[in-house]
C-alpha cells in the first residue's frame, strides 16, 4: 500500500490473464507455479540442501515404483502418508496416479510438516481438493509425531538429508528408550544427519502389506562403523527383509543441491520371487539435460527415463541393462547376505628384545602397534578366513573374537 502498487496487483489478478480458477489451473499446475517461485526465492531464504522441494519428475517416478505391482482392481480405500510433506505435492501426485489406475478407489492422504508456510499451503490444497484438511498436521515429525499408532498402505517422502537433529535430540532419545513401543529402537544415527530417523519413522507406520519410497543421499549406505546406530539401522532393515530396491539417480536432480541421491523402496510384504534379495538399479545415466537449469537442477527424469527405470524394477532381472539411445539403466540383484559383514580384529604377538613372544596368563600379549581390522563377508567362515587369507602372510596372527562385530 505504501508503494501504491496494491491497486495494480489487484487489477492484474482481475484481468483475464490473471484468472487462476480450478477449471484452468489444477493442483499439479499449482505445484509447478510453486516450483518456479521456489526457484526464484529459495536461495534468498538460505534453504539447506535436500530440505525443500522435490520436482515432479522424481515424484512421478516414485509413485510409479510404488504402484508398479499394485492390484487396485478391487476398489476400497487406500491410505498414503508423507512424513515431510512440504506443500503436499507428493500426496497429490500419488492420489492422481492411483485414480488413473482406478478412479473408483478412495484415497485418504495424511501428512506432517513443520514449516508453517508450506504447511499452510498443504492444508489449503487438501481443503480445495475435497479431502480432510485435519489429516494435514503441523509439527516436527521426529519430536512431535502427530500420527502415533497410525499405519498406512503407502508412504512417499523426501525427508531432509545432511541436517542435524540436535533440536530433536532429547525427545528422540527418550523415544528410543521405549524399545519396540517407540520408533527408534534399532539405533540412532550420528547427530549431524537425521535422515535415517525418518526411515525408522516410516517403518513404524508402514502397514504389514505396505510399501514405502523414500529419498536419501549416499550416507545411509555406508555411514557408521559396525555396531554403530547407523549400521544397526541397516541391519534391522535387512534382517527383516524389508529392503526391496535402491535406485541410484543422477546428480543435479534438485534445485538447491547437485549431489547424487537414491530412492529406497521398502516393502513389508515382498512377493516370493523378491524375498531374501535386494535389487540395485543404477539410473545415474537415465536422464535428459534441461534446456534451462532450475537453480542447481540440470537433469530431468523424462517420461521415457521413468518407464525404463520402472521396467527394470518390474522385470527384476540380474545383470540386465536397459537403454534407449544414450539413456540407460542397469539392474543387479543380490542376496541379503551379500550386504552383511563381520568386522574382525586381527592381532599379532608382542616380542621383547630377545625376539621371544611375551606371554601373560599363558596367552600371547598383543602388539597394539600391529593390530589390524578387516571386514569379512558374512557368508565366509571366520576361521576359514584366518586360515586362508591371514595365516599364509602372518603365521603368528590370531583373531580376537571378543572384539568381533
Amino acid at each position: 500500500m505504501e508503494s501504491n502498487t496494491l491497486y495494480l496487483v489487484i487489477k492484474e489478478f482481475n484481468s483475464q490473464k490473471g484468472y487462476l480458477g480450478p477449471d484452468k489451473i489444477s493442483a499439479v499446475d499449482c505445484g509447478y507455479i510453486f516450483e518456479d517461485l521456489v526457484k526464484r526465492f529459495s536461495e534468498s531464504f538460505g534453504e539447506e540442501a535436500g530440505a525443500h522441494f522435490t520436482s515432479r519428475d522424481i515424484i512421478y517416478l516414485m509413485t510409479d515404483l510404488l504402484l508398479s505391482d499394485a492390484d487396485l482392481s478391487k476398489g476400497g480405500n487406500v491410505t498414503v502418508y508423507d512424513m515431510a510433506m512440504g506443500t503436499s505435492q507428493m500426496l497429490s501426485c500419488m492420489e492422481e496416479r492411483i485414480h488413473e489406475l482406478n478412479n473408483e478407489i478412495s484415497v485418504t492422504c495424511f501428512g506432517q510438516e513443520f514449516n508453517p508456510s508450506t504447511f499452510a499451503i498443504a492444508k489449503a490444497d487438501m481443503m480445495i481438493r475435497g479431502g480432510d484438511p485435519n489429516n494435514m498436521r503441523f509439527g516436527d515429525t521426529l519430536s512431535e509425531d502427530q500420527f502415533e499408532g497410525f499405519q498406512f498402505q503407502y508412504i512417499i517422502s523426501n525427508p531432509p538429508f545432511g541436517i542435524d537433529w540436535k533440536r530433536e535430540q532429547k525427545k528422540v532419545t527418550e523415544e528410543a528408550k521405549k524399545g519396540k513401543h517407540g520408533r527408534f529402537a534399532p539405533g540412532l544415527p550420528k547427530i549431524n544427519d537425521g535422515q535415517q530417523l525418518f526411515v525408522l519413522n516410516g517403518l513404524k507406520k508402514l502397514a504389514p502389506n505396505g510399501k514405502m519410497a523414500i529419498i536419501q543421499d549416499a550416507s545411509p549406505l555406508y555411514a557408521g562403523d559396525a555396531g554403530s546406530g547407523s549400521s544397526n539401522i541397516r541391519k534391522y532393515i535387512l534382517e527383516n527383509d524389508w529392503l526391496d530396491a535402491i535406485i541410484r539417480l543422477s546428480t543435479s536432480q534438485f534445485m538447491n543441491t547437485p549431489i547424487g541421491t537414491y530412492i529406497w523402496v521398502i516393502s513389508k510384504n515382498k512377493p516370493d520371487y523378491r524375498a531374501g534379495k535386494v535389487q540395485l538399479i543404477d539410473a545415474s545415466e537415465c536422464y535428459k539435460v534441461r534446456r534451462r537449469p532450475i537453480g542447481k537442477k540440470r537433469n530431468d527424469i523424462t517420461t521415457e527415463c521413468a518407464k525404463l527405470i520402472v521396467q527394470a524394477y518390474g522385470e527384476y532381472k540380474d545383470d540386465m541393462r536397459y537403454n534407449i539411445d544414450e539413456i540407460w539403466c542397469e539392474s543387479k540383484i543380490f542376496p541379503i547376505e551379500e550386504f552383511g559383514y563381520h568386522k574382525i580384529v586381527v592381532e599379532r604377538p608382542l616380542y621383547d628384545e630377545n625376539g621371544k613372544i611375551i606371554y601373560k596368563n599363558g596367552k600371547p600379549v598383543a602388539d597394539t602397534a600391529l593390530r589390524d581390522t578387516e571386514l569379512v563377508p558374512m557368508k565366509i567362515d571366520i576361521d576359514e578366513y584366518l586360515r586362508e587369507e591371514i595365516k599364509p602372510y602372518e603365521p603368528d596372527a590370531w583373531i580376537d573374537k571378543k572384539k568381533q562385530k
